[in-house]
């Protein structure tokens, strides 16, 4: 009777060893893709509600592509200083970093795009007054100097290649507002580029290059956020800056 219970556990650790079930990764095995942010990595408007991050969002799409395990932390309407505060004070959010191997990055839309309101208001439909204020709100916005801050905090915690993405024009180009953006966007990208190549382990993905004037294709009518097809191309820029595409 020994003998054969022997036997039966010597089969079943052979069958357990062998088979592929015992090769297979778990998802806690797999490496970690950690996406910090606004309403842009959320999937903001292309779930049935915004309770939680949308599936077909640019982070889970790079976690499908490359077998990442995403850990999701975009939260829509967030402002630059909404996530450095975070960032240095959220355990769970320090933790998910520290045991990262890729972070994301996309914030400051939502600062620019209240500057640019704020200008606008304040300007009266004077387009001179405009473009003067917009410049002097630019000129004394933290979002910079935040989105630095950031990711200096990021790299304190993590040495995980880090993406960085800029801003794209969210204005489709019936909107007259799309060509009030592309001139201040050229130099809103020049100091993204300036935070990613200024700091080690971050690279950048040009949102605005990858969209050009292809609203229509990327973004949602009537809404400032990717389309399915806007977040797959996020997905695409952001693989080939992790160099992995």
């Amino acid at each position: 009777m020994k003998k054969l219970i022997k036997l039966i556990v010597a089969v079943m650790i052979v069958s357990m060893m062998t088979s592929p079930a015992a090769f297979a990764k778990s998802d806690n095995a797999k490496e970690s893709l950690v996406a910090v942010g606004d309403s842009i990595p959320f999937g903001f408007n292309l779930g049935q509600t915004n309770k939680n991050p949308a599936k077909t969002s640019y982070p889970y799409l790079i976690g499908k592509l490359s077998d990442l395990r995403v850990r999701n932390l975009g939260v829509p309407g967030w402002q630059s200083d909404q996530l450095l505060s975070t960032l240095q004070s959220d355990q769970k959010y320090r933790q998910a970093l520290i045991h990262s191997d890729y972070v994301t990055v996309t914030i400051g839309s939502n600062d620019l795009l209240a500057i640019l309101r704020e200008a606008a208001a304040e300007s009266g439909g004077n387009q001179l007054l405009f473009q003067q204020l917009l410049q002097q709100k630019l000129a004394t916005s933290d979002v910079f100097s935040n989105i630095a801050q950031t990711l200096a905090e990021i790299r304190s915690l993590t040495d995980s290649p880090i993406v960085l993405y800029n801003v794209y024009n969210p204005f489709q180009l019936t909107d007259p507002l799309h060509y009030v953006a592309d001139p201040i966007l050229l130099q809103i990208n020049a100091a993204f580029a300036g935070l990613a190549f200024s700091t080690p382990g971050v690279y950048l993905a040009d949102a605005d290059a990858a969209f050009g004037n292809n609203q229509a294709i990327y973004v949602l009518p009537g809404d400032i956020h990717p389309t399915v097809a806007g977040q797959a191309k996020l997905a695409e820029i952001g693989l080939q800056a992790f160099g992995l595409y």
